[in-house]
């Protein structure tokens, strides 16, 4: 069978070719890195309000803007930074999403600190274990983890933002069961 005849998930739009590989190749897998987790939550945190695919395709203009999503850099952005992302046509231009992601990017840090990596702390929610479930758009785990994550002080944090940020980092898979990547 080739890629194109592939089953996947009804959501996903097979006219579009990043938002494919996303499904085939990121959706659903678990990340373990603090970098590739922070980047995703940066860029749900966008999501707000809006389609994932929008953000998808603006991923690589937020890469770019976004210092290659280096939490430690942004985490220090000043007003002119702030200013020059504003201005940047090539991401979602909202002003109160854009300084949440320097407040994240500093509780991220902060989270860091305390737990060793941020990966330890998001992953103990559920010891380490994925969760197949599908048509959700919330549950009791993106609501706690939502609490604690705005009880840090993290912002555009919402259990529906969270459950996409745990689908997107493989803490939930919710991979239709006629999918290909269904497990």
């Amino acid at each position: 069978m080739n890629n194109a005849d592939k089953p996947r998930c009804s959501w996903c739009n097979l006219d579009n070719p990043a938002y494919v590989a996303y499904h085939d190749e990121e959706w659903g897998v678990a990340v373990h890195n603090d970098n590739k987790l922070f980047e995703m939550l940066l860029l749900e945190t966008f999501q707000a309000g809006l389609s994932w695919e929008c953000v998808l395709n603006k991923r690589e203009a937020f890469r770019k803007a976004f210092d290659g999503f280096d939490y430690n850099i942004i985490a220090n952005y000043d007003e002119n930074k702030l200013a020059e992302l504003h201005n940047d046509k090539g991401i979602i231009r909202n002003r109160l999403k854009i300084k949440a992601a320097v407040t994240n990017a500093k509780v991220f840090i902060g989270i860091q600190q305390e737990h060793g990596s941020f990966d330890r702390y998001i992953w103990e929610f559920t010891d380490g274990k994925t969760i197949h479930e599908t048509g959700c758009a919330t549950s009791p785990l993106s609501d706690r983890i939502s609490k604690e994550l705005r009880r840090l002080g993290m912002k555009f944090v919402g259990s529906t933002i969270i459950y996409s940020y745990l689908q997107a980092i493989g803490i939930i898979n919710s991979h239709e069961p006629t999918c290909w990547c269904a497990t």
